[in-house]
């Protein structure tokens, strides 16, 4: 079970996601509604605006306040770590991952404003 960082401290088990999407299209925003209809929509934005779209393979639609390729970026740092650690390498990069999330974070904040 792989757990990816989708903002403000929320994991996600990537996984089970199938897409990773962004919210303006039609079609995305009557998944996100019907969703939070039946019970399945998790927001994980803290009262941010939304960015991405998590669709999982369960029917739960994920709500995240971070940019789809600071998403993608983390799932892909992820399976690099994994593969890493499974060859025996030193992850370096964690420093470089902190400094997506506080970029993503501070831009979060001005949206608030």
């Amino acid at each position: 079970m792989k757990l990816v960082n989708i903002g403000f401290g929320n994991m996600v088990c990537i996984d089970r996601v199938i897409a990773i999407v962004v919210p303006e299209s039609a079609p995305i925003k009557r998944i996100v509604s019907e969703s939070k209809d039946r019970g399945l929509c998790i927001d994980a934005t803290y009262g941010r605006k939304t960015r991405t779209v998590l669709i999982t393979d369960t029917d739960h639609v994920i709500l995240s306040a971070l940019q789809p390729d600071t998403v993608r970026r983390r799932v892909e740092n992820s399976a690099d770590d994994r593969t890493a650690a499974d060859s025996g390498a030193i992850d370096t990069d964690d420093e470089a991952d902190e400094t997506d999330a506080e970029d993503d974070e501070t831009e979060a904040e001005k949206d608030e404003l």
